[in-house]
This record gives C-alpha cells, structure tokens and sequence, in this order.
C-alpha cells in the first residue's frame, strides 16, 4: 500500500478540489477504499459534489486515514 499523504486543499473559491483517488481501489470490510479513506458512498457521490462537501469529505478521510494508522502500526 502506497503512503501517499491525503490531499491538502486550498480553501479559496477559485479552487477545485481534486480527487484523492490513487488507482489503488480496494475496499475494507466497511466499505471503506484503502487506497483513499473515502467510503463506497462518497466515491460514487464524488463528481456532483460541491467542492466545500469535497472538502468535508477530504477531512472525513484524513480522520479514517489516522485511525487506520494508528490502528495498524
């Protein structure tokens, strides 16, 4: 597994928040993508999200990516 950091995003209006997709897609037993932290839900909702819900679920896989750290270390 790759570990590349999750994204910072840059909060400005202008900006557009990219997908944290590394093609490493495999999902946990929660559905979870251990290649971006995003859920199987949040995946599919990715391309009609506005970027502020992007941002929010960025944070989201930021929090699951430390757990999941913490957890397996």
């Amino acid at each position: 597994m790759t570990n590349k950091p999750i994204a910072v995003v840059n909060e400005t209006s202008e900006s557009k928040v990219l997908s944290p997709c590394i093609r490493d897609c495999c999902l946990d037993g929660d559905d979870v993508c251990v290649g971006c932290y995003r859920t199987i839900t949040e995946i599919m909702n990715w391309q009609p999200s506005s970027d502020a819900q992007k941002r929010d679920i960025l944070n989201r896989c930021s929090t699951r990516k430390q757990q999941h750290d913490a957890r397996y270390r």
